[in-house]
């Protein structure tokens, strides 16, 4: 195992400072002998304390980097680039077309959530002065817009005298993008590939995923890489069954979703089967003024996409706070997607304090649910449930329905990777859970690939 062992003159190397054995935060750190190259710039999600040292620190001079290279408009990926800049990087951002437009959209929300945080704090005193202070300002996420660079899909770049970048299509969400870079020392040029977060094979929703591309280093994620989803038929029963059953008992469909890529993904199906007459037809809603924000992103970028609500099927977005309890408080059946993935924030709180104890309603939890969230303890087997400072009785009807997902499987990466360990030197696996990295490095070793492992933080990795 390396961690920080390799020297400049050594050729290239990877240090990785984010999303190692977990799946929050991606940040790796490229450095050759003239240039610092960032890849990925998030949020870290986890326990308050070490998750506001983690996002408020890094750990490394960001006046020092030359550039970044951003995979896609996730908060894990982008969300710390305004803090960045704020610190004094002053350089590119390369990210695709529509990435630029969605961070503009993803950082600006996430500034102005973190400066209202900071004013209730400060008014109810429940942490020190510096503590109060957000991550980041409405204007410094401006500022990081304006570093941006665009580069459509396939176009090679170059970065600077010895660096040369190319973006191919990930599937993941609109915008996102695997990262080619190539970074010429000592004689040679040493080829890094990094996936960012990789698209579901067939999802009849956006482009195809591409091929994953050979590279002197691999880094890719493997957040599902032990598991296989479920098939959009089986999907399509259990949500039928769900919903009729709910309706029949006189109670609301309620589903937390991440506003970004999930929201698209679940408006889409249940839209489809709707149409193909597996699920009654009931008003649709989607809590979520960010998630209306992105709809318009994803209509200028996107022709094809389909966009939600048509004439004979509207989907009613809600903006207000005031609507949002009209809706849920109603009599009438309806299906709610709100925000907040992992029922941790955003309008999903408002729909739980309301119908945790209400046998009548179900909760559809259609995303990863990390073990510290509070969706993850909604699985749990228990009446009772703890949130926001009391106790609740755990009576709403619980499902996990994991085949929305836009990330890979197993059998997903190891269609896509194809014979590429022909051509593949060293193999990374980050973004996941460990169990999930090793079950997919066990698979991966078994198809030939050599030098596959799951670093730890702060693990540095030589790319040839």
């Amino acid at each position: 195992m390396e961690r920080h062992s390799t020297s400049r003159s050594n050729g290239p190397h990877v240090t990785f400072f984010g999303a190692a054995q977990s799946v929050t935060g991606s940040m790796h750190l490229v450095e050759s002998a003239n240039q610092r190259i960032l890849l990925d710039c998030g949020l870290h999600r986890g326990p308050r304390d070490e998750a506001r040292t983690l996002n408020r620190h890094f750990p490394f001079d960001p006046t020092a980097l030359d550039a970044v290279i951003l995979s896609h408009a996730h908060v894990d990926h982008c969300g710390n680039l305004p803090n960045l800049v704020k610190q004094g990087y002053q350089g590119p951002i390369y990210c695709t077309p529509a990435t630029r437009d969605l961070i503009a959209v993803m950082l600006a929300d996430s500034a102005r959530i973190q400066e209202e945080d900071a004013a209730v704090a400060g008014v109810v005193g429940r942490r020190g002065p510096s503590s109060r202070a957000p991550l980041y300002t409405r204007s410094d996420a401006a500022m990081t817009i304006d570093q941006c660079v665009t580069i459509p899909y396939g176009e090679t770049m170059e970065i600077s005298p010895t660096a040369q970048v190319r973006f191919i299509d990930a599937g993941h969400i609109l915008g996102s993008a695997m990262v080619l870079l190539s970074i010429q020392q000592g004689g040679r040029t040493h080829r890094i590939t990094f996936t960012g977060d990789v698209g579901r094979r067939g999802l009849p929703f956006l482009s195809e995923v591409s091929n994953i591309p050979a590279g002197d280093l691999l880094i890719c994620e493997s957040t599902y890489g032990g598991r296989v989803h479920q098939p959009a038929e089986s999907m399509a029963a259990k949500m039928s069954d769900v919903v009729r059953r709910t309706v029949a008992r006189g109670g609301k469909v309620i589903i937390p979703a991440f506003s970004l890529g999930r929201t698209q993904i679940v408006l889409h199906y249940l839209q489809r089967w709707t149409r193909e007459g597996l699920l009654p037809r009931l008003p649709l809603y989607v809590d979520s003024p960010l998630a209306h924000d992105i709809s318009e992103v994803y209509r200028q970028h996107a022709p094809n996409f389909e966009a939600p609500g048509t004439e004979d099927m509207p989907v009613h977005y809600i903006l207000k706070q005031d609507e949002s309890h009209e809706v849920t408080s109603s009599p009438d059946p309806c299906i709610i997607i709100a925000s907040g993935g992992m029922c941790e924030g955003g309008r999903i709180t408002n729909h739980l304090k309301q119908h945790i104890d209400d046998p009548r309603y179900a909760l559809v939890l259609v995303s990863y649910q990390a073990p510290h969230s509070l969706g993850h303890r909604l699985l749990e087997k228990c009446p009772i449930v703890y949130f926001q400072g009391r106790k609740w009785n755990k009576w709403i009807e619980v499902v996990e329905l994991n085949g929305f997902s836009g990330h890979a499987d197993q059998n997903d990466f190891l269609a896509l990777l194809g014979t590429t360990y022909n051509e593949t030197g060293r193999v990374r696996l980050v973004h996941g859970e460990v169990a999930q990295s090793e079950a997919l490095a066990a698979s991966l070793r078994k198809h030939g690939f050599r030098d596959v492992v799951v670093p730890e933080r702060e693990e540095t990795v030589s790319v040839a």
